[in-house]
């Protein structure tokens, strides 16, 4: 299920989780999302989508630009500072060998979808060779797979007491500090993690 490509940009703007952060409560057991903080970038009466913003994965971008013959091994020594410092991270478990990158508004393709003002994604290998050669944008992750939840299900998490939600800022996501996200997350809520129940509904 890919909920950016399932709906148009009007009924993506109707859902109220949108454009949130979903904190996982300390009790949340699943492992794919256990201690994870998530993006929605899309949420309408079909479902929601999201990225984890917290999970970084050990593969590195020189190594997946590689994978996908888009540069030679030369070309891999020679990549522009803002590629070399490129985070490939685990978006979630849905479609896992599949790439996305979230990235700033200010560099857009055919393929590009608006999520959020300022923000964007694309999921076609024109930004990877972009950023690649440093004409891609000045803010980007690329997520290898997406997390994703059926019509209603976020909802019944939500009220299950598996998520905590707070507004997303640019600033956020895209902060360099992915194992601190987390702690980061509870912080711009003011509450402290370990004050709250470890009971929680299945995600």
């Amino acid at each position: 299920m890919n909920i950016l490509e399932e709906t148009g940009p009007e009924e993506r703007g109707n859902g109220c989780f949108e454009g949130q952060l979903l904190i996982a409560m300390p009790g949340l057991s699943d492992s794919n999302f256990a201690r994870t903080v998530i993006y929605v970038c899309a949420h309408s009466e079909n479902g929601a989508m999201g990225f984890v913003l917290n999970r970084p994965q050990q593969l590195g971008f020189d190594e997946l630009l590689l994978q996908l013959e888009l540069i030679d091994e030369k070309e891999a020594i020679t990549l522009p500072d803002r590629a070399q410092r490129m985070r490939v991270q685990n978006g979630g478990p849905v479609d896992t060998g599949r790439g996305f990158v979230l990235h700033s508004d200010n560099y857009t393709s055919q393929s590009t979808m608006v999520v959020a003002e300022n923000l964007c994604v694309t999921a076609t290998t024109d930004i990877l060779r972009a950023i690649s050669e440093n004409r891609g944008p000045e803010q980007a992750i690329v997520m290898m797979g997406y997390s994703g939840w059926g019509a209603g299900q976020l909802e019944n998490e939500i009220s299950a007491n598996g998520w905590l939600t707070c507004p997303a800022t640019a600033d956020f996501i895209f902060g360099e500090a992915i194992d601190d996200k987390y702690d980061q997350a509870f912080a711009c809520l003011g509450i402290d993690p370990v004050m709250l129940s470890s009971e929680c509904g299945q995600a």
